[in-house]
């Protein structure tokens, strides 16, 4: 009976390290599909900021999640530097959100 339910918490703990995983894969499909790396990285400067460096710098913005969307979705200028982020009207505001999300929590993976 002990192993039974080793084995099934073994699978459930597999199933939720699994699910944890998951967003970061999805994450990297729309940061692929948009051409946000041609810009960005994890954790150094490319052209733009490092998506650790963004999720640094509005963290404790209670505004971060919407402002963020709109410079993905409208382009932005100003705010690091000289050169400008291009509009991306191809990412949908779904997939914005989730880029964001992820970023403000530090950008894992």
């Amino acid at each position: 009976m002990r192993t039974i339910k080793l084995l099934v918490s073994l699978g459930l703990a597999s199933t939720s390290l699994a699910c944890l995983a998951a967003p970061d894969a999805a994450v990297n499909a729309i940061l692929s599909k948009n051409k946000c790396l041609a810009c960005h990285a994890v954790d150094r400067k490319v052209v733009g900021p490092s998506y650790k460096d963004v999720g640094a710098k509005f963290k404790d913005d209670p505004n971060a999640v919407t402002l963020l969307v709109g410079k993905i979705k409208n382009g932005s200028a100003g705010t690091w530097g000289p050169v400008p982020m291009p509009p991306n009207p191809g990412i949908s505001p779904d997939e914005a959100k989730q880029v964001v999300n992820w970023i403000l929590s530090g950008a894992p993976g």
